[in-house]
Order: C-alpha cells, then sequence, then structure tokens
C-alpha cells in the first residue's frame, strides 16, 4: 500500500551537510557520507571539521 499524501516526507535528493570552498560534504540517502569536488585545500578543511564536530561519519572513497 502506498500514501500518497505522505510522499512529500521522502527526500528525493541528497543532503548537504555542508560547503568547504568548492567542496561540498553530502549525506547520501543510503546513510553514507560523501566529499564530492574542492582543491586539496578545500577537502583537508573538510576533514579536519569532521574530526571536530562529526565524528561518526565515514566518508567514502
Amino acid at each position: 500500500m502506498r500514501f500518497k499524501y505522505a510522499d512529500w516526507i521522502r527526500r528525493d535528493a541528497d543532503e548537504v551537510v555542508a560547503v568547504f570552498g568548492q567542496a561540498k560534504l553530502v549525506k547520501r540517502l543510503d546513510g553514507r557520507t560523501e566529499l564530492r569536488g574542492g582543491t586539496v585545500q578545500d577537502r583537508l578543511a573538510a576533514k579536519e571539521w569532521i574530526a571536530l564536530f562529526w565524528h561518526e561519519a565515514v566518508l567514502e572513497k
């Protein structure tokens, strides 16, 4: 049975958690975390932020 009235609750896109320059930290629909784009410095800043504020996040390679 499908609930047509509750379809708006479901997310249809990945969620951008934070942006570091050109790098985007994204939480995918399946629960995995991914770091997309950016320079080496942007990615390093994102990894430092993850280490400080989001310990349970594991980046996909």
